[in-house]
């Protein structure tokens, strides 16, 4: 039986590293189960106990097991002894055969030694189905000796619910073990069924117990798993991925008037907006002081910086805006350079915030109030309503041509015909007739009480010739050079 233990061990111990982080424990623990079952080397007697009426099969008691602890592993504490007992027994190579409680005690108590296909070493990840089908078995067994705890019989009506579409399935699955099992020994079924409900006392403990097949979330990140470590980057890059919805009117590089004008209710405003500090920095280089809104952003991107850029950040700002001989110096008062320069030898996130309260001070009431002064912003106000005006004249003047277009046409074809006529639009004449060719015109002209000329037809209406149309396109030319 150590042998044949021993082999099973070899087999489910492959790759121990990749199998699970509680290898290294398996392993020590079933080298001492396995000198525990040794008969040549000093192990635990195992007996068959005659009982009432009945023999109880391959067992030994918890002081059997208690004092060869404390003989083989040189312990001298019982309780220590216990203790180790009891780690054994929670992971299910030790069980007791009367309680589904797997603990040790020092006493007369029965406890079975678990078989090597059932051991943690061998990696078993038991599903809900395998659980089910164990529980519908157990009800077709001898119930007197196999009859359902109470929290055995609430999963088993937990499990049937959720499997109802296969439970046909699970049942004819339990038959067949069944009649696979009364094939069996008498004496080995009875052991084999206590060896099975040990196993699942510890893949699915009595509430209360601690369930030790649960994964340590420590061991878990110790473990090389690339496909978790990708995962995990693909959320991490999820949760830093901006999910705001710009309109358009925001993603346009030309400023709204309603945002132009938002920029002259204080200096925040146009400080919060991007492209109000875009149109400030030119306007401060146009001064040849953008030193100072550089230094003003400068010091805030200082403050997001991580921890361990930040000191690295100081010195670039102290050397570009503060040092002596410094290319963008600012103009800072003795009493916030005295601080800064203090501040600069233990650098931190808020080393500048002197400098900067200074600073943003001085363009608040100096250089802010200019801006909104200068051409540049008044420009920017004005773009806005241009448009709109242009908009409006060319309308009216669209309008003006239209009106001196039609006089026009009026006035010739009253030259044309001396009782009085007009030009109808283009491709359209009195009764819906078209006319003939693309570029002919014709000219409609009412009856005044008298007949028709020799020269117009049966409906009133007669052919312009091309002199007709070059003097009628020479006037139109001349309106627009007038207008």
């Amino acid at each position: 039986m150590a042998q044949g233990s021993g082999d099973q061990r070899a087999v489910g111990t492959a790759d121990p590293e990749e199998s699970s982080p509680n290898m290294i424990v398996y392993c020590k623990i079933e080298d001492i189960i396995t000198k525990m079952q040794d008969d040549k080397t000093g192990g635990v007697a195992i007996r068959t106990v005659k009982s009432f009426l009945s023999k109880i099969p391959s067992v030994v008691t918890g002081t059997d097991i208690v004092q060869w602890l404390m003989k083989n592993l040189s312990i001298e504490d019982p309780v220590e002894a216990i203790h180790l007992g009891s780690l054994i027994a929670a992971q299910g190579y030790i069980f007791p055969i009367s309680d589904h409680v797997l603990t040790m005690k020092d006493d007369g108590t029965f406890y079975r030694f678990q078989a090597p296909y059932f051991w943690p070493s061998n990696c078993w990840e038991p599903e809900n189905t395998d659980y089910a089908i164990y529980l519908c078995k157990r009800t077709m067994q001898n119930k007197a000796r196999l009859e359902l705890a109470d929290y055995e019989a609430e999963n088993l009506a937990r499990l049937q619910r959720a499997f109802a579409r296969k439970w046909e399935f699970i049942f004819m699955q339990a038959e067949a073990q069944v009649k696979i099992d009364r094939k069996k020994d008498k004496t080995e079924r009875k052991i084999l069924d206590s060896q099975e409900r040990a196993f699942w006392d510890v893949h699915r403990p009595v509430p209360g117990c601690v369930n030790t097949t649960e994964m340590d979330i420590r061991k878990c990140r110790r473990l090389k798993n690339p496909q978790k470590v990708k995962k995990i980057t693909f959320l991490n890059a999820q949760i830093d991925r901006h999910c705001l919805k710009m309109s358009k009117v925001a993603e346009s590089k030309e400023p709204s008037q309603q945002r132009v004008k938002r920029w002259g209710f204080s200096f925040d405003e146009i400080l919060k907006d991007q492209v109000g500090q875009d149109q400030f920095l030119r306007f401060l280089e146009s001064e040849f002081s953008s030193e100072n809104l550089r230094f003003w952003l400068a010091v805030q991107d200082l403050k997001k910086q991580p921890l361990q850029d930040v000191a690295k950040r100081v010195e670039e700002i102290w050397q570009e805006f503060l040092a002596p001989g410094a290319p963008s110096a600012i103009n800072l008062d003795s009493h916030s350079y005295e601080i800064t320069s203090q501040n600069v030898k233990d650098g931190g996130r808020y080393t500048f915030e002197d400098a900067q309260e200074h600073i943003y001070k001085l363009m608040k009431s100096d250089s802010y109030a200019r801006f909104l002064r200068s051409n540049a912003y008044q420009d920017l106000l004005l773009a806005k309503k241009k448009p709109e005006s242009e908009q409006g004249r060319r309308t009216s003047l669209e309008k003006f041509t239209r009106s001196v277009c039609c006089w026009r046409r009026v006035r010739m074809a009253a030259a044309f015909h001396p009782r009085g006529g007009f030009l109808p639009a283009v491709g359209k004449v009195a009764g819906g007739q078209a006319p003939p060719r693309p570029d002919a015109v014709l000219l409609t002209v009412p009856s005044a009480g008298r007949g028709p000329g020799p020269a117009e037809s049966a409906g009133g209406r007669r052919r312009s010739t091309s002199a007709d149309r070059a003097s009628l396109r020479g006037d139109l030319v001349t309106v627009k050079e007038k207008e």
